[in-house]
C-alpha cells in the first residue's frame, strides 16, 4: 500500500429541492457573482429563474455559452477578464462538467496578473483562486467533488488536465431531479466518463482490497443505473445513485493507497477530442475496449480475470485467458448496447492523423509511466484498431 496526502474541502449538498439553501451558501462569499453556464439547457428546465429569484440583491454577471470541451479561448479568457473588470466575489457554475472546469480555470485565472494558460500548461503555480459554487446538471465528470479541470486550446489541438488544490468547489449542490431532462446520448457518455474515470484507478499495479471492491462496486451499479435512467430517465433513485457514483469517481478515494494508472485512456481520448471535438464519454468508450486488448498479457492477466469475475460475474473455473477476454469483450458490448457507436469512423475520425496524434500523445501525456507503459507505437495502434 502507498503513502499518501490526502484532503477533500468540498462541502456536497445532495437531494431534491437542496437548491433552497443556496442564499445562506452564497452569503459568505460577497455580493458579486459570475454565474457560468452552456447553452441554455438551464433556462427550460427552470434553474436559472430559480437562482436569480434565491439571489435577489446579489450583483450577477453572466458567462453564457460555455461548449463541452470547454475552450480556453473564449470562455476561459472572457471569464477571467469579467472577473476582474467587474471585482467578482465568487463563481456560480450552474451545469455539467464543462461549466465547471471553466469556470475552475477561470477562478485561478482571476487571482493571477499573466496569461491564464501558463496556470493551465503548468508554467505557474497558482497562489489562489476566487471561490466556486456549482450547481450540477449532468452526472458524469465528478468536477464537482475534485480539483481538477480539462481546458482545450484549438489552435495547438491542446486540451490539458489542469489540477490545483485551489480549484475544489467550496459547495456542489447535487440535485437529481435536475438531470432527469438529460437526453439519452449525454446521460449514456456520463456512464461511459464515470466508469472510465474508475477503471483508470482500477487498473494499476499496487491495489488493496478495500478500492477494489469500491471499484468493483462502482462498475457495477453504474451499469445497473444507467440502464435504468436510459429506460426511464425519471426514475429518482437510479439518477440518485448514478450521480453519486460520478461524483465519487474522480476526487481519487478509490484509489488512496494504490499505485498510479497515468490515466491513459483519458491521456489518448484528450488527443481525439482536441484534434477532433468529439463527445469525451463516446471517446472513452471506443478506445477503452482496445486499450484493455492492447495490454493484456501474463503481468495484467490477473487483473482482468479479477475484473471479468467480480464485475460481470464471468465464471472463475474456465480458463484465465477466456475469462480476460471475454471481460473485454463485456465491456465492449455494454458501451454499445448503451447506444454508444464504437467505432472513431463513426464520429467522422478517419486515419489520415492517427501518427500526428500519437506523436502528440506520448510527447505530451507521459504515457510511457503508465500500470502497461505505451509507447508512441503503441498509442498509433490503439487509435487505428478504435477506427
Amino acid at each position: 500500500m502507498q503513502n499518501f496526502d490526502y484532503q477533500t474541502p468540498t462541502r456536497l449538498i445532495f437531494g431534491k429541492g437542496v437548491i433552497a439553501k443556496l442564499p445562506n451558501v452564497m452569503a459568505q462569499f460577497g455580493k458579486k457573482i459570475l454565474l457560468t453556464y452552456g447553452s441554455g439547457s438551464i433556462k427550460k428546465i427552470g434553474i436559472y429563474q430559480k437562482v436569480y429569484d434565491l439571489l435577489k440583491g446579489y450583483e450577477i454577471i453572466e458567462l453564457p455559452d460555455i461548449q463541452p470541451n470547454p475552450k480556453y479561448d473564449p470562455s476561459v479568457l472572457d471569464g477571467v477578464r469579467l472577473c476582474k473588470e467587474h471585482k467578482i466575489d465568487v463563481i456560480l457554475a450552474v451545469g455539467g462538467g464543462s461549466v465547471l472546469d471553466c469556470s475552475k480555470a477561470i477562478a485561478a485565472g482571476a487571482c493571477y496578473d499573466g496569461d491564464p494558460w501558463d496556470l493551465i500548461s503548468y508554467k505557474v503555480k497558482a497562489k489562489a483562486a476566487l471561490p466556486i459554487v456549482d450547481i450540477i446538471t449532468l452526472a458524469a465528470t465528478g468536477s464537482e467533488y475534485d480539483c481538477g479541470g480539462v481546458i482545450s486550446r484549438t489552435e495547438t489541438n491542446d486540451k490539458i488536465g489542469y489540477i490545483d488544490r485551489h480549484l475544489y468547489p467550496v459547495v456542489s449542490f447535487l440535485d437529481p431531479t435536475y438531470t432527469f431532462t438529460v437526453n439519452k446520448k449525454q446521460t449514456a457518455a456520463g456512464i461511459a466518463d464515470a466508469m472510465n474515470h474508475v477503471m483508470e484507478q482500477y487498473f494499476v499495479e499496487d491495489a488493496t482490497l478495500l478500492n477494489d471492491g469500491f471499484c468493483e462496486s462502482m462498475f457495477r451499479s453504474l451499469m445497473e443505473n444507467g440502464r435504468k435512467c436510459l429506460e426511464n430517465p425519471e426514475d429518482y433513485t437510479a439518477r440518485a445513485e448514478m450521480m453519486l457514483a460520478c461524483t465519487y469517481g474522480c476526487n481519487g478515494i478509490l484509489a488512496l493507497g494504490n499505485s498510479p494508472s497515468g490515466w491513459p485512456c483519458h491521456g489518448i481520448e484528450h488527443a481525439l477530442s482536441a484534434y477532433y471535438d468529439i463527445t469525451h464519454g463516446w471517446g472513452l468508450a471506443i478506445i477503452t475496449p482496445r486499450w484493455m486488448k492492447h495490454i493484456l498479457n501474463e503481468r495484467t492477466l490477473p487483473r482482468f480475470v479479477k475484473y471479468g469475475i467480480n464485475v460481470f460475474g464471468i465464471d472463475k473455473n474456465l480458463d484465465k485467458w477466456e475469462i480476460a477476454n471475454k471481460a473485454i469483450d463485456e465491456t465492449y458490448k455494454f458501451f454499445e448496447s448503451i447506444g454508444i457507436p464504437m467505432h472513431l469512423r463513426d464520429l467522422g475520425i478517419d486515419g489520415s492523423r492517427v501518427g500526428e496524434m500519437a506523436h502528440h500523445i506520448a510527447v505530451n501525456e507521459g504515457l510511457d509511466q503508465a500500470y502497461a507503459p505505451l509507447t508512441e507505437k503503441d498509442i498509433a495502434e490503439i487509435i487505428t484498431t478504435s477506427l
